[in-house]
């Protein structure tokens, strides 16, 4: 069964840093894609950013330059470093990552993205 969970959320003043972290078992992230999303307050949710090794990673405008996606060397934890954080930036934070399967002896990836966290919540106050 795979599961993620989501960590290192918490309550920060704008301009400040947090980094958070995505546990993976049963599973391991890999090039098929890996992912935060962010839901703000009264929005929907919209992808932050992508990992696609070795393609370079994705990101939406509103963090580019701030953010940064990362993996640890085995697969099994997700990462997104989150500097100079706004208050717009407040929001419940979730990893994803689509599904690798194999068909007849070849690699397949889900077009979406298969398995979610549960969240975590960032606020950014001024």
């Amino acid at each position: 069964q795979v599961q993620l969970r989501e960590s290192g959320g918490g309550s920060v003043q704008a301009g400040g840093s947090l980094k958070l972290s995505c546990r993976i078992t049963g599973y391991i992230f890999n090039n098929c894609g890996s992912a935060w999303f962010r839901q703000r307050p009264d929005k929907e949710r919209e992808l932050v950013s992508a990992l696609y090794t070795p393609r370079p990673s994705t990101y939406a405008d509103s963090v580019k330059g701030r953010f940064t996606i990362s993996t640890d060397n085995g697969g099994h934890t997700l990462y997104l470093q989150m500097n100079s954080l706004k208050i717009e930036d407040t929001a419940i934070y979730y990893c994803a990552a689509k599904r690798r399967s194999v068909e007849q002896g070849f690699y397949k990836c889900s077009d979406d993205f298969e398995y979610w966290g549960q969240g975590t919540q960032v606020y950014v106050s001024s």
